[in-house]
């Protein structure tokens, strides 16, 4: 085995490689060592376990998203919009990469710039910081979901999971249930036109609710 000096860099690029190919299920410290070429006890250096890598992992995918380009937006629609676009796409792009981010912690404070800058959209737009955390919570909860529903189906791009087929789940149900039936190419085909109607909705239901009244200029609003 070699005895080069692995850093934490090394192991998370390595991981997030191996997850397009074996899963999160698949992804062990155990198999990234062996990828690596070194003992597993090397890796415990570094992560004491496995929730620990995917904090960084995590992190990693993060700093990614935003290192592309910073999102522009005038309005607080348009700018929680194109976050949950950005964030979709990049975990689409990853093997179980919704279910990595879910539930993880950064490990470093290098999100709070981005994330700065996205919530003073909604405060320049008269909105207390509060809301505008509560009203991305409420996309950024969504999009987690919709994407971990979706690689369920298609776990990568092109790549479709058995079990999923609809005219199988047809023949599976049965005549008895006509409704069930007819429902499967809504609940199973075109997820970018589904993403994009749920997000009218979300945006729809904050401007009518949680968002309904910015404060005048110069004045903070009282939360809902």
């Amino acid at each position: 085995m070699a005895t080069t000096r692995l850093d934490r860099a090394q192991v998370v690029d390595t991981a997030l490689r191996l997850l397009n190919e074996v899963g999160l299920d698949g992804l062990t410290l155990r198999r990234i060592a062996k990828e690596l070429n070194v003992q597993a006890p090397a890796l415990y250096w570094h992560f004491k376990n496995k929730q620990e890598l995917l904090d960084e992992m995590a992190t990693a995918i993060y700093r990614r998203m935003h290192e592309e380009r910073p999102i522009v937006a005038d309005t607080w629609q348009e700018q929680l919009a194109e976050s949950s676009r950005r964030l979709r796409q990049t975990l689409l792009g990853l093997r179980d990469g919704a279910k990595v981010f879910s539930g993880s912690r950064f490990t470093d404070a290098g999100h709070a710039q981005s994330l700065d800058a996205h919530l003073r959209v909604f405060v320049e737009a008269g909105y207390p910081v509060g809301l505008a955390a509560r009203a991305s919570f409420i996309a950024f909860t969504y999009t987690l979901g919709f994407v971990i529903e979706e690689q369920a189906v298609h776990p990568m791009p092109g790549e479709r999971a058995p079990g999923y087929d609809v005219a199988e789940r047809a023949e599976f149900i049965g005549s008895e249930f006509p409704l069930a039936v007819e429902v499967g190419p809504d609940l199973f085909h075109d997820y970018g036109d589904r993403f994009e109607e749920g997000l009218r909705v979300i945006v729809a239901g904050l401007e009518a609710t949680l968002l309904a009244s910015p404060a005048p200029s110069g004045q903070a609003s009282q939360p809902a």
